[in-house]
């Protein structure tokens, strides 16, 4: 066994220190228990900015479902039936190597996103932040008022007036969760089967909305409860930070070097005394603290819960216009331009990371332009064996799967490409119809001249059109001598 430390003094244990950021986490106290966030509304052109933009990408996200190019819609997931539809081209199982391409990419794309920009995705684009700070937050500002109000409703007794807020935001909240599940479940098996899901009587989806409603809770404890902790304790995005970052990555930043030491600005001090007394353009006002959704302060440095999302930026000029400073004590920047003052430029790194995403998103976009309309597989009938014909010839029986990856019909021809012999489908010709799967059988018979002792490699064209769209590559069973 190994022996125990004889010195189990509070010296001999490593410390929290409470005073270091870098120690604790801004939403738990010293006991680990949670404290609440109560962010300040913020104003300014950043917000605005991002108010705008959110209102498109949730007018994108309640109109996509209903949205279709050449009839088809623009995003589909049904993973039940195994059908993808991504802006109008749908995806079967056959093209999941253009799947993993397009994953590869994607996390590409993402790590050169965020070598140069940082968490902007976060801050401006993350379904989490934009339901979040721009429905969510927005309803709870206008039922229970802003963060000092909230507190005081928090700490309240229950009245009359508390409980009619509590309820009528919960019940809301729980709607909004309820309708947005909905939304998401229509990306799956699109707007037409849910409807005729939401008008059919209750009784015949009873399972379907057992799972809706579980849903809709999961959701509305996200945002009514679980809030900013998703993005600190869930999300591992903040974390490839510490990775992805370097020093002329963009991030929010504060300018130490402009904004050190900090104090409050007297009625009476202009800032050119302040600054001769030593003191540097932060007031102390702690505004981009109270208006922070996650809790942090922005002065200590870069840290991974921030999720740049410029509420620090707008709160901090706000106040800097206020007293006659110039704006930017808190903004978009690279550590090289806070401390060496260098512009943002395009490095060696964001350029090998760019050549790589080139070459994938080339390889990428020929696959999907390459793409062929139909997927065919040949294989031989199970249990069968090759049939000798009265006039000397042998036949072998296949079964043949075509999928129409297209909103048309095809008629879909097969011949036999290398040797004497013919083919036969079974039931007449293959018309394969709009986005389904045709299964039959086929029988080729070869003349035994054709043949080679025991397997004979067999070249199928498959043809749409006068089109030679795929070739499939067979053996055909005959004796061995």
């Amino acid at each position: 066994m190994i022996p125990e430390p004889k010195d189990k003094s509070e010296s001999a244990v490593r410390k929290v220190d409470w005073s270091n950021f870098r120690d604790h986490i801004a939403t738990a106290d010293r006991e680990g228990r949670r404290q609440w966030v109560y962010p300040r509304q913020v104003a300014g052109k950043f917000f605005r900015w991002r108010t705008w933009f959110s209102w498109l990408l949730l007018a994108i996200m309640f109109a996509g479902p209903f949205v279709t190019i050449h009839g088809n819609p623009l995003l589909l997931m049904n993973i039940v039936e195994r059908k993808f539809v991504v802006l109008g081209q749908v995806f079967w199982p056959q093209d999941m190597i253009i799947f993993a391409m397009a994953v590869l990419v994607f996390f590409t794309g993402i790590i050169i996103f965020t070598a140069a920009f940082g968490r902007l995705w976060c801050g401006w684009a993350c379904p989490q932040t934009v339901m979040m700070e721009m429905v969510f937050r927005k309803i709870e500002y206008a039922i229970e008022g802003d963060a000092p109000r909230q507190r005081e409703l928090n700490r309240g007794p229950w009245n009359a007036d508390k409980v009619f807020k509590k309820s009528l935001k919960h019940v809301l909240f729980y709607a909004l969760s309820f309708l947005v599940g909905n939304v998401l479940l229509s990306y799956i098996i699109g707007w037409q089967q849910l409807y005729q899901i939401i008008t059919d009587p209750p009784a015949r989806h009873v399972t379907g909305l057992s799972f809706m409603i579980a849903f809709s809770l999961l959701f509305y404890g996200i945002f009514a409860r679980f809030r900013e902790q998703a993005c600190t304790f869930i999300c591992p995005y903040g974390r490839f930070q510490s990775v992805l970052l370097d020093e002329n990555s963009i991030v929010v930043a504060y300018d130490h070097k402009r904004g050190e030491k900090r104090g409050p600005l007297r009625r009476d001090q202009k800032f050119g005394e302040r600054r001769y007394a030593g003191y540097g353009d932060c007031v102390a006002c702690n505004q981009c603290v109270s208006v922070c959704p996650t809790g942090i302060d922005i002065r200590n440095g870069t840290q991974m819960e921030c999720v740049h999302c410029t509420a620090c930026m707008d709160a901090c000029d706000t106040v800097m216009g206020k007293v006659g400073s110039p704006l930017g004590l808190i903004r978009y920047a690279s550590l090289n331009g806070i401390e060496r003052g260098e512009p943002l430029r395009f490095t060696p790194r964001l350029a090998g990371y760019g050549v790589v995403l080139m070459v994938l998103a080339a390889v990428l976009a020929v696959m999907i332009f390459s793409r062929a309309d139909v997927e065919a597989t040949l294989l031989r009938a199970p249990g069968s064996m090759f049939q000798q014909m009265p006039d000397g010839h042998f036949s072998n029986l296949y079964t043949v799967r075509v999928v129409n990856k297209t909103s048309r019909e095809l008629p879909v021809e097969l011949r036999l490409e290398n040797a004497a012999g013919s083919l036969q489908v079974m039931g007449g010709k293959l018309v394969v119809l709009p986005q389904k799967l045709l299964e039959n059988s086929i029988l080729v018979e070869l003349e035994a001249s054709a043949m080679k002792s025991g397997t004979t490699p067999l070249v199928i064209g498959v043809y749409s059109g006068g089109k030679r769209l795929q070739t499939l590559k067979t053996a055909f069973i005959g004796p061995r001598n």
